[in-house]
């Protein structure tokens, strides 16, 4: 089991008022004990060229002003997914501001987490010159066709970055994932990053897969490769080296064939987001061989933030959800604080927002929890309920994910004849002594308000 804390590096810093990734104070750090692993997302050298391509861009500063109310352009830094050198960004202290954040975290327990991005490099990446055939070519006629979808670099007219159901993305080149070089300068570039963290974050790692790519670029990828992209290349790293993949479109699965440690569940966040507590406990029916390598999230740089999308009691249900689910947690940094504005990553500075001291009190409660021992979903039609045993330590949730309230019996997996059992809220505190001889006849009663939730903590 896994809990990754996601941290936007450069606003993170700003907010810190450091100008390195040496100089964060020993007692942020030690903050983050708990986790397992940080990610610290947007590390890597910036682009100028994409830079400018924000700036131009209106759709963009009307995101930034609405981000920042006092925003002026020195606070576009550039995207974090606009690569122009698989580099530590100077801005951030270098590769030794980024050794010392590493000992700093390893020496708490944790490990570190770096992006790579499989599908797209900045159009000013020095391969866009020095290697043109890594990337996805087109023609002078196509270019003056759709230059939206087109850029000129030199000689060359490239792609620019896209999958399949969207508009190019303005700022980025796309590579051609079909091309031996681009693989080989992959295995490279991983293997140069692998050397600074403890793994990878990696960006849409679907986008690759061959019939997604053959789908999207046709001819101009050329031959289907006789290998899928990433079996070839994660095998070639060190096995400890820890992989994690943006997933969407039901590809979880085949990502994790593909020998991915952990995918994206958006699927689950769709449905604490949007679906009732049906949808949520017929996603939590599948094996836990897949299960297990799921990272489960409510919020992340790319979606809205969970006070926002997800407010009041069924943010908190979903959240108590997220953390006691088999499978790794995702949390994100201003998550816990109840921290409104989702950030156009684009931006080196968050807005001054107040904390919810009741909100990050709630999250102080579970959050870091460890989950261990075997996990067991419960047959209940009207809440959503599951255990946890490891040994003699018991665990039982059960959630009212719901807008009315429940009353209702969960029956314990445990047999409980001949007991006396204490069942001690870790949300609250309160504390139920129970008959075992009455949970075994008929269940743990519960009555919970809407979204309601109990985290459970159950012994003799």
């Amino acid at each position: 089991m896994t809990s990754v804390y996601e941290i936007n590096t450069w606003p993170w810093l700003a907010r810190l008022g450091v100008h390195s990734l040496a100089d964060v104070p020993a007692e942020t750090w030690d903050e983050l004990v708990g986790f397992d692993a940080v990610w610290l997302m947007g590390v890597w050298e910036r682009s100028p060229a994409g830079r400018a391509i924000a700036l131009d861009n209106e759709g963009l500063n009307q995101d930034f002003r609405a981000a920042l109310p006092d925003f002026s352009d020195k606070d576009v830094v550039g995207s974090p997914y606009c690569i122009r050198r698989y580099e530590v960004d100077e801005h951030l202290g270098g590769a030794k501001g980024l050794a010392r954040a590493r000992a700093e975290l390893n020496a708490r327990g944790l490990k570190l987490i770096l992006d790579y991005v499989p599908n797209h490099v900045a159009p000013d990446h020095p391969a866009v010159t020095a290697n043109p055939d890594w990337f996805i070519n087109g023609t002078l006629d196509d270019l003056a066709k759709d230059p939206g979808s087109w850029f000129r670099s030199g000689d060359r007219v490239i792609a620019r970055g896209r999958d399949p159901y969207f508009p190019p993305w303005p700022d980025v080149a796309q590579l051609n994932a079909f091309h031996p070089g681009l693989r080989e300068a992959t295995l490279t570039t991983l293997r140069r990053i692998a050397e600074q963290c403890d793994g990878v974050r990696c960006d849409m790692a679907m986008l690759v897969f061959t019939e997604i790519f053959a789908r999207t670029w046709g001819d101009r990828a050329g031959p289907r490769p006789a290998h899928e992209f990433w079996p070839q290349i994660i095998s070639q790293l060190r096995s400890d080296f820890l992989f994690i993949a943006e997933a969407y479109w039901d590809t979880e699965w085949e990502l994790q064939r593909q020998g991915f440690d952990l995918c994206y569940d958006k699927r689950l966040y769709d449905r604490l987001a949007h679906e009732d507590a049906a949808a949520v406990r017929a996603h939590l029916t599948a094996g836990l061989d897949y299960q297990n390598k799921l990272i489960r999230f409510i919020e992340n740089h790319d979606e809205p933030r969970a006070a926002t999308a997800l407010p009041g009691a069924r943010g908190r249900a979903a959240a108590v959800a997220v953390a006691t689910l088999p499978g790794s947690m995702l949390w994100h940094d201003g998550q816990f604080e109840g921290r409104r504005v989702k950030l156009p990553v684009f931006l080196g500075r968050f807005p001054d927002e107040p904390v919810d001291e009741d909100l990050r009190a709630f999250y102080d409660r579970f959050a870091k929890n460890q989950k261990t021992g075997r996990w067991q979903l419960l047959d209940s039609t009207d809440v959503l309920a599951w255990a946890w045993q490891d040994g003699d330590t018991r665990h039982l949730v059960v959630i009212n994910f719901a807008d009315r309230g429940a009353r209702t019996h969960v029956r314990l997996p445990w047999p409980s004849a001949g007991s006396r059992w204490r069942l001690t809220d870790l949300l609250d505190d309160r504390v139920f002594d129970r008959d075992g001889d009455d949970l075994d006849a008929a269940g743990l009663y519960v009555d919970l308000p809407p979204w309601g939730c109990h985290l459970l903590e159950v012994r003799r």
